[in-house]
């Protein structure tokens, strides 16, 4: 599993001229699901998304995280996350799982962060979305997540 978190002054997903998700300050996270990804998974990276201290406190340092900043987070599923550029020039998507894998586990990500307390949007899986965001920072962080570890 691979996110990359964008700390954002505001962020939303927009499907067929319709928002479908959006928050103001917190993080975007585009989140890449792989075959041999579950609820362990889904579980490390939540905890470190929410745990992640990249919110600044009062004297502008690293210090806080998007649960002491009172922010919100929006998932975004991105299986493009997860291509193979390594041969050729047409990247690979087959560590991508499936989606009859890949669009449960994102449901669970974000009910994990709404039972954190967190105010939590998502994407709509599957759907071509126009994803915009106010990059705070800019601060952008990749989280690679494999056997339940974050790397």
């Amino acid at each position: 599993m691979r996110a990359v978190l964008q700390r954002v002054s505001a962020a939303s997903v927009t499907v067929d001229g319709a928002i479908v998700g959006e928050i103001q300050r917190g993080l975007l996270a585009l989140v890449g699901i792989g075959h041999r990804d579950g609820e362990a998974e889904v579980a490390a990276l939540v905890d470190k998304v929410l745990g992640l201290r990249i919110f600044p406190d009062d004297d502008g340092k690293m210090n806080r995280s998007v649960v002491d900043a009172g922010g919100g987070v929006l998932v975004v599923s991105q299986f493009t996350l997860l291509g193979d550029v390594r041969r050729g020039r047409r990247p690979s998507f087959t560590a991508a799982a499936s989606p009859e894998i890949a669009a449960p586990l994102i449901d669970h990500m974000l009910v994990l962060i709404g039972q954190a307390g967190v105010p939590v949007a998502g994407g709509r899986f599957g759907a071509h979305m126009d994803v915009k965001l106010v990059n705070d920072g800019p601060v952008t962080i990749v989280v690679d997540v494999g056997g339940g570890r974050v790397q």
